[in-house]
């Protein structure tokens, strides 16, 4: 069985391999679809298909954020940098903003852009071997799980909310249900005594039984809080499947609401009006922690 997931959480991973120390942080968030932001410096621009392509075979829907960072150890990341071209660039720049009253600093990642400051010979130290690249994947990968698990375990807290006030949700519509021959009767005595009242004399039994009949018609919910019912077993097996499934608790969330209105709208009465204030206020929350699964 699957467990429910969360669309929020983040994970972290990091590998050191000789000469090459990686770091990678997965965030994830709501959103409606999947979007993925892969953020990686200049020498890894090549793997952000892959990396990209491994969180679309993890997870469905979420706003992911990928942090993929690399430093060379030792010697290798100083190679090749010419210092002297980095300091006319930078007092340069510096004297640029002073004259254009601009307010900034010149960074490093700035500096190692820019012509000249890098030879080709550091270009080429920065640049990955196969294993280095795989490395790099590989820590992704961790990242993953690690984001997965977290995921899992709010997946779980959320599952026990929603189950939670799925059970007041029934307990509400058995609620209705067993006021609803109560409304009937005070219907049928209502009308009995205002027809009495407008007419003077007793009402014939079979016409205020035929009267009768036509408003609680118009009142009957018993569809209504049928549908209910059906949407709470397809919520329970929903979440009992897990994976990603909130796009149909999504649906149902609505129908959930659907159906209160009606009842509602239906029935004239002040009890059952009541009890379908506390239903769509536990429906309400049902459908905020939805907005929360993948």
């Amino acid at each position: 069985m699957a467990a429910l997931l969360s669309m929020t959480g983040f994970g972290a991973a990091s590998v050191d391999v000789p000469g090459l120390l990686v770091r990678v942080e997965v965030r994830a968030v709501n959103h409606r679809g999947l979007q993925v932001k892969v953020r990686a410096s200049g020498e890894l621009g090549a793997l952000e298909s892959d990396v990209e392509a491994r969180v679309r075979a993890q997870l469905a829907r979420g706003s992911v954020v990928v942090n993929v960072d690399v430093q060379r150890s030792g010697d290798v990341a100083c190679q090749g940098l010419d210092v002297a071209a980095a300091t006319r660039w930078a007092d340069s720049l510096r004297g640029l903003a002073v004259e254009l009253g601009l307010e900034g600093h010149v960074t490093l990642e700035l500096l190692v852009g820019l012509p000249g400051v890098v030879t080709d010979d550091a270009r080429a130290a920065f640049e990955l071997t196969d294993d280095e690249r795989a490395a790099v994947l590989a820590c992704v990968d961790a990242a993953l799980v690690s984001l997965n698990e977290m995921r899992a375990r709010e997946g779980h807290a959320l599952a026990r909310d929603l189950l939670e006030n799925a059970r007041e949700v029934e307990r509400l519509v058995e609620l209705v249900r067993e006021r609803m021959p109560e409304v009937v009767r005070a219907l049928h005595e209502a009308l009995r005594t205002r027809l009495a009242e407008l007419i003077g004399q007793s009402v014939p039994a079979a016409d205020l039984a035929r009267e009768a009949a036509l408003i609680a018609d118009r009142m009957d919910v018993g569809e209504e809080l049928a549908r209910l019912g059906s949407h709470l077993h397809q919520l329970r097996t929903l979440i009992a499947d897990g994976g990603q499934v909130g796009r149909k608790l999504d649906f149902l969330a609505q129908e959930f609401f659907r159906e209160a209105n009606t009842t509602g709208s239906k029935c004239n009465d002040a009890g059952v009006a009541h009890l379908v204030v506390d239903l769509k206020t536990h429906i309400e929350r049902l459908r905020e922690q939805v907005q929360n699964i993948e």
